[in-house]
């Protein structure tokens, strides 16, 4: 087996799968020649580590398995010096991601589809330092009798992500059919997100657009660098609305257009108004407002209440892969958010 690209693990995606079309498992094998006709899909089954029949035999339909250069399906028998080359939408795990009883906020759930409600500090996915605790953990516990999360896939049912330290809604597919159907909707931005945040300074105008490609920075790996000229990166569109303002603080909604990695937080410090509490991209400090000791002590008790980026996905909406039915969904702020909210107001109306 070789020319194996492994995908860079990252706890802390937020695009769509279906987004990241250059990351994927390229494998080419060369069969001995010593090798009884076999069925494809259980050749490479037994080949690949952690990977399931069934992923293997979704490939084959979508072409993705070739051997001696031409597409096969899963029911081909692999003779003896066969060269066969296969892309896996994502790769398989050298560690194995183990099911745990952990208590998860489900807001719906049917045959198909699950949504949850992330907390904030949640992981999603294992990678590296993050092995356990992980919504897909918890999700490998709760579905445990689903074949899909029976299989030890290294992404099981996600076709979208938060950052760990973003609260809000997910939607999990339960099969093939809708792991792929979702995907294809967050690829072609037919789904509907919105996120609301609190960032520093007073916004300029009620609305507005932010457009400039996202790349990961070259100094720090755990930031994504904005390139307005679209030099390099990524196109990423965030709309935003005023919702509330504080003297210190601007409440907005944002509305994702694309959905990079840190697209809501790099594209609210390239503007420079930073989430706030935002620890990677400045927004844990004191931005705005004087510096006498008492303002100083009530930001710090701000930054007590929520310890984290101050930010939210609280709609979701996409079409149900099996009735054709628009699902909308919305989840409430949580009560760090909500409590840092009437802290700022309280302090706002005094400082009229």
């Amino acid at each position: 087996m070789s020319e194996n690209t492994l995908l860079e693990p990252d706890d802390e995606l937020e695009n769509g799968l279906a987004e990241q079309a250059d990351l994927y498992e390229h494998f080419r094998i060369e069969v001995d020649k010593g090798q009884t006709p076999t069925r494809i899909d259980k050749f490479l089954t037994d080949k690949i580590r952690n990977v399931s029949r069934n992923r293997i035999q979704g490939a084959a339909q979508a072409g993705n398995i070739m051997v001696n250069g031409k597409a096969v399906k899963s029911s081909y028998r692999v003779k003896p010096l066969d060269v066969i080359t296969i892309v896996l939408a994502y790769p398989p795990r050298e560690t194995d991601i183990k099911a745990e009883n952990i208590p998860i906020d489900i807001v719906y759930e049917d045959d198909t589809l699950l949504v949850v409600n992330k907390p904030a500090g949640m992981v999603v996915h294992p990678a590296h330092g993050n092995f356990t605790g992980t919504l897909v953990n918890a999700l490998l516990y709760h579905l445990r009798d689903v074949p899909l999360f029976s299989s030890g896939e290294v992404r099981p049912g996600l076709v979208h992500r938060i950052d760990r330290n973003t609260s809000g809604l997910l939607v999990i597919a339960k099969t093939e059919m809708a792991m792929n159907h979702l995907a294809r909707q967050f690829f072609e931005r037919t789904t509907q997100r919105l996120y609301v945040a609190l960032v520093w300074g007073d916004m300029e105008a009620d609305s507005g657009t932010i457009t400039g490609h996202i790349s990961r920075s070259i100094r720090d790996r755990k930031r994504m660098q904005v390139y307005p000229n679209g030099e390099q990166g990524k196109h990423a569109v965030t709309h935003w609305r005023t919702l509330e303002r504080f003297w210190n603080t601007t409440l907005i909604e944002c509305k994702l257009e694309t959905g990079r990695t840190h697209q809501i937080r790099a594209h609210m410090e390239y503007i420079k108004h930073p989430l706030f509490n935002d620890e990677v991209y400045g927004g844990n400090k004191i931005l705005k407002g004087n510096q006498g000791s008492k303002y100083k002590q009530f930001i710090e008790n701000c930054f007590t209440i929520c310890p984290r980026q101050a930010l939210h996905a609280k709609t979701l909406g996409f079409t149900h892969p099996v009735t054709g039915e628009w699902m909308n969904f919305d989840s409430p702020l949580p009560n760090d958010m909500k409590t840092l909210i009437d802290q700022l107001r309280k302090y706002s109306n005094i400082t009229k």
